[in-house]
Parts: C-alpha cells; structure tokens; sequence
C-alpha cells in the first residue's frame, strides 16, 4: 500500500479492463480483514490462487482441480523450512478466512457504526464501582487523590488507544476481534491461559455476579421507596435476586452484540443520571456536620502502607470496560480504505467524555460533602441513603434507585456477551453450523441462572474483591502496553518503547502489591463464610 491504512480520504479504485487469462476476471472492493479465531479453520474459497492485476482488477487463475473438491495443502515446501521462512508460514496460517465468525455473537453482525461504539463504551465504562472513589480519597486526602485520579483516567485511557489500534492488523489484514485472541497471538497460547484466561473471564462473569448483587438489593430497595406499606409478605434478597436475574435472562435472548446497542444506550442513560443525581443531591445538601478532611491513618506502618495501596486499587477499578473494546469495535466493518479504528476512537472519545464528567464531581463532590465519613462499603449510593432519607424527596431517591437496577440490568447483556460467544464457539467448531435459537436460549438462560447461584452461594465473594482486582487489573493498565510493543516492535530505548515498557512494568510491580495487600487483608481481618446467606 502506499497510503497508511488510516487516511480515509482517497477515493476508491476503480477496476479496469487488463488482459488476463482466459478463466475468469473479477473486480473486488477494498479487501476486507479477515478475523481469526481461536482454532484455524480452513480456506473457504480459492483466495490464495488469485493475483492482483492492473488498477485493482484481480486475475484468478484456474485451479488444477475442481474448487468443490480441492483440499487446501497444510504443509508448506521444505524451502520454506528457514528462519527467513518461519514468518511467511505463520502470515499465511494466521490470515485464513474463518466461517464462524459469522455465527457467533460478537461478529455475527458487523453493521456497527461511532453511536453504538459510544453507546456500548459508556455502558461498560462505568458503573456502580464510581460511586466508591470518595472512599479512597479518605485515605489519600484531596491532593493525592486528584492527582492519582486524573494519573489513572489518562494511563487507562491510552492503553485504551492502544487496543483501538491493534485491533487489525494492517501487515497481515488481521482483525482481533477478542481480547484473548490478540493476547493468544502476542504472546502465545499457554502464557495467555496462565495470566489473561481467569481475569479476563473475571471480569464478564464476576461482574455478572456482582450485578445481580446490586441489581437484586437495589430492587429490593426501591419497592420499599415506591411502596412502603406493601411489607405485609415482602419477598426476601435472595427472591428480589431471582426477580432481577429473570429480567437479565428475557434481555439476553437478543442475539448480537449489535442487536443490544438500543439497550446499551438506555444503560449509558441510566449510568449518567444515577451518578448525577447522586452527587448533585449530596452537593445541595451541603456538608455534614462534623466533617474532617484529614486523611485516614492506620495504626501500623504496615498497614498504612496497605491503606494506600487499597486506595489506589479503588480508583483503578473505577476504570473498567477494557476487556470489552475489541469485541466492540469487531461490529464495525473494516477494510484498508475505511479502517474500523477511525469510528470507533471518535465513539471513545465521547464516552470518555461523558465518564469524566461523571467521575470527577462523583469523588470530589462526594468527598466534598460526607468527607471521612463516607460509608466504605456502598460508597455515594450508601452515603444518599444514610443521611438523607428523610431529607430528600422519596421520588429523588426512587428515581435513583430505578436508574441503578436499569444499569445494572443492561450492563449485564455487555458484559455476559463474551460468555455467551465462548459458549457457543465450542458448539461452533465440533459439529460445523450456527447454533439453533432454541439452543442459545438454553444456554444464555443456564448461564444467568448460574451466575443467580453464585451471587446467592458466595455473598462474601466481595471481602476477596481486593485480591481478585489485583490479579485483574494487568488487563487494563499492563497487557495493551506489552501487546503493542509485541507487535509494532519499537527501537529499544524509543520514547514509546519506553513509555510502553515503563507503564507495563508500573502496572505488574502495583498489580503485585495489591494482590499481596489483598491477602493481607483476608489475613488480618478474616473472612466471614457464609453460604447461601446473602445480605
């Protein structure tokens, strides 16, 4: 090519007639990039027999045997055997056409445009988790926790960058349509079980458990606002969990990613209006008598210094959605001209937008008016009900309320999307075909149901929070740095060579600390077990 794959402007070629073989002669539109998947399947067309022609035109050449019958060659000449060869085998394995692409959720529709990349970033970029970054601020105090909050969004934000531009792969006309696929390709199969398969799967399906939690309790709560004298025969936690779960189930039938866009919006609506209502509210109401500002000091060294580094875990998981953007930016469509990647940052940078504007006042305001005696647990949405429920409208709070439980449900089809493509990829490659509706609506119903067991059998899966974040937190801050420098390879002590390596080495020397601050936790303060009893 002698444009890069970004510039969008030129106009596309038009074929002409050239003088070819007598077989056939056929004009293509920008090549698209092909997906990969986790295992290769093989061509489905003669896409490796053809041969560019003049102006865009390409020459096919006529196969020596029927194209119904011809059998793709697995193995390669033994001239290809070399170091120098070695790559040009393992361009040509990576780049095959897969037929499953098409039947799976993430890329069964690729009609994605910039208002469903902003719709699905915004719903998975915040959530529930911003309303404890107050929490932190206790312990860092107003300087330190600005500073450490804007230091974050900016880290996060350009690793964010970084997944946006490796999603295709110009060199090889790739596109890597699951985090665990570009992770797989970077740095291998066995590596990418070991440290990105559990955080990864963590974060679909354990925030899918903890959005039954919230979405369950918070139902729960706003039937107390709406009706207060119906507490006759109140239904219990774990039956308003149910009566949540039941209502993510009927949503999860829809069959794509793009199918939801509609409820990824009301979701990304909801997420904006709970989190306004909740810091304009304690704003207005002013200060709470009493209120210090100075920072929390634990006892011992140790456990200062453990403070801190829960502080600032609180602030890295306000920043989530990470492991999500490239399954988002695989709706899109994509060829050399009009790369995918253009769309979709300006869809990020709206959203973004929107969740700094929801962040900021959310801690500084929150600080601002509860200071150190802000709720630990809950955080703002705690904190609203705690001390103003007798001052503030009950409809303020049951429009907020509503808001959380709508989140809630629509952050979940987000989120257990990726479970659901897992799911069905199994069924996929050993029988050959699509999965059946009926089928994907058993599975999609078993795995809601799943997840309703767990949040109902582990409630004190959130005491081992810390320790989890720890480990998952190199998904978002560490392996989009190490992946970008795997597969642009930068000149070693380049200024992004070492911006990329600096922040991946940050990112694993804070993921440890606070994986060992997460079991100092659990060890000094002890978990209270309790199956099958959630609060």
């Amino acid at each position: 090519m002698s444009r890069e794959a970004n510039e969008i402007s030129s106009a596309p070629i038009t074929p002409r007639p050239a003088t070819v073989a007598p077989q056939a002669q056929v004009s293509c539109p920008p090549s698209q990039y092909n997906s990969p998947s986790l295992s290769r399947s093989p061509l489905l067309d003669g896409a490796s027999d053809q041969q560019p022609g003049a102006e865009g035109a390409v020459v096919a050449k006529a196969p020596k045997t029927p194209l119904a019958i011809r059998t793709p060659r697995m193995s390669l000449t033994p001239r290809f055997i070399t170091p120098l060869g070695s790559p040009v085998r393992k361009a040509l394995k990576m780049t095959r056409l897969d037929p499953q692409d098409a039947w799976l959720p993430i890329t069964e529709s690729r009609n994605g445009n910039k208002y469903y990349a902003a719709f699905h970033t915004l719903c998975s970029g915040i959530g529930i988790q911003a309303l404890v970054l107050p929490v932190a601020f206790t312990v860092l105090g107003w300087a330190w926790g600005i500073i450490l909050l804007t230091l974050g969004f900016i880290w996060q934000l350009y690793t964010l960058w970084l997944l946006v531009h490796l999603h295709e792969n110009v060199e090889t006309g790739m596109r890597y349509s699951r985090y665990m696929q570009l992770f797989s390709f970077t740095h291998g199969d066995k590596i990418a079980n070991w440290l990105g398969l559990f955080p990864i799967m963590y974060l679909s399906g354990g925030t899918c458990v903890a959005l039954i939690v919230i979405g369950g309790s918070t139902s729960k709560l706003f039937y107390e606002i709406v009706c207060p004298t119906c507490t006759s025969k109140p239904l219990t936690t774990v039956e308003w969990y149910l009566v949540f779960t039941c209502a993510a189930v009927v949503l999860s039938l829809l069959p794509n990613l793009n199918s939801i866009a509609g409820v990824s919006l009301i979701g990304a609506i909801t997420a904006i209006g709970y989190c306004t209502l909740i810091w304009v509210t304690s704003v207005a109401e002013g200060r709470l008598p009493g209120v210090s500002y100075d920072p929390i000091r634990a006892d011992t060294q140790i456990a200062r210094v453990f403070g801190v580094l829960n502080a600032i875990g609180i602030i890295a998981f306000a920043f989530r959605g990470h492991n999500l953007i490239l399954e988002i930016q695989a709706t899109m469509p994509s060829s050399e001209k009009h790369p995918s990647h253009v769309p979709m940052w300006r869809g990020v940078k709206v959203s973004y937008t929107l969740i700094a504007v929801c962040l900021f006042p959310l801690a500084i305001g929150g600080y601002w008016a509860y200071g150190h005696l802000i709720p630990a647990n809950g955080g703002m949405f705690e904190a609203l009900y705690h001390y103003h429920s007798k001052d503030v409208s009950q409809s303020i709070l049951g429009l907020t309320s509503l808001f959380v439980v709508i989140n809630a449900a629509c952050s979940f089809q987000i989120y257990g999307m990726p479970m659901f493509d897992d799911t069905e990829s199994k069924y996929t490659r050993r029988m050959k075909k699509p999965v059946p509706w009926w089928l994907r609506c058993i599975s999609r119903a078993m795995f809601g149901f799943g997840v309703f067991f767990f949040a109902v059998a582990i409630p004190f899966l959130g005491s081992v929070a810390g320790l989890i974040g720890g480990i998952s937190l190199p998904v978002t801050f560490v392996y989009p740095c190490f992946m970008w420098m795997k597969i642009h390879k930068p000149k070693k002590y380049s200024p992004m060579w070492c911006l990329n390596y600096s922040l991946g080495v940050l990112g694993m020397i804070l993921s440890g600390f606070m994986i060992a601050a997460g079991l100092y936790v659990v060890i000094d303060t002890g978990i209270k077990v309790q199956f099958f009893k959630p609060h």
